[in-house]
């Protein structure tokens, strides 16, 4: 029986908690091209600075047309479904909520994060009184809700934060409360490449909080290998597509949608 911290990736066994961001395959490069420093995001002593990077963010998917992209890319997934019940996962500042609500109307959409600060901020907004949206607290990894509650989870930009037990929990539960898990997140560059990205930002995240965060963000990406071993250690039946993104800037995105054999609701 596979236990929660081992996982078999062709004839090895591979630690989970160990893995590197670049995957089991990672070169000696990439597997140094990572950090586990904390984002501002994921740290409790600094919430202004948390509070500065969360209206960034916002702001710059309102400026590049982020939310209304990544909005398009989950609502593609549900063109089948007519009345589609959507679950947002890490919200942050409800954005794409906005966005999906927006796009599609009759689509309900549970906007979720795991940050109680961040669901009141969310909830005392217009988000809070939509009457096709649900606001609530909730753990990417231990998802409140019944097997199939959901036709699709969302979990937009957030999923490199967490280490790679966690992440495959993710896998786990999305792809259990959903039909479908939409992962949209930072990809991760060829070493060489990825180095002279950082190089370039380095000194703008000395002094932008959002740029500090992407930095770290950065180092903290997951491989499409990665991707695979985390979704084959949440359970072998976990089928995965990874592409990439059809818009800049900054960098195309990966987008990863994973799903098991489909449920009768």
């Amino acid at each position: 029986m596979q236990s929660f911290m081992m996982a078999h990736v062709g004839t090895q066994i591979l630690d989970i908690e160990s893995m590197p961001r670049g995957g089991p395959d990672a070169s000696r490069l990439d597997r140094w091209l990572q950090t586990d420093r904390l984002e501002y995001l994921d740290r409790h002593d600094v919430d202004d600075l948390k509070r500065t990077v969360v209206r960034s963010l916002d702001s710059l998917g309102k400026l590049f047309g982020y939310h209304a992209t990544f909005a398009r890319i989950a609502l593609d997934e549900l063109a089948d479904v007519a009345d589609p019940k959507i679950l947002e996962l890490g919200s942050g500042h409800g954005g794409l909520a906005r966005a999906l609500l927006a796009t599609h109307p009759t689509a309900h959409v549970t906007v979720t994060d795991i940050e109680p600060t961040s669901v009141s901020a969310i909830a005392a907004r217009d988000l809070g009184s939509h009457p096709r949206a649900t606001v609530r607290e909730m753990n990417a990894t231990a998802i409140d809700a019944p097997d199939g509650s959901y036709d699709l989870a969302v979990f937009v930009m957030s999923f490199h934060h967490l280490p790679p037990a966690l992440a495959s929990r993710v896998f786990a539960e999305g792809t259990r409360a959903a039909d479908k898990l939409l992962v949209i997140d930072l990809p991760r560059p060829p070493s060489i490449l990825h180095i002279l990205q950082l190089a370039s930002m380095l000194p703008l995240a000395m002094l932008v909080p959002v740029a500090h965060d992407w930095f770290i963000s950065s180092l903290r990406a997951y491989s499409p290998s990665a991707l695979r071993a985390l979704a084959r250690h949440a359970d072998p039946d976990i089928t995965v597509a990874l592409r990439r993104g059809a818009f800049r800037p900054p960098r195309r995105p990966q987008i990863v949608v994973a799903s098991r054999l489909r449920r009768r609701r």
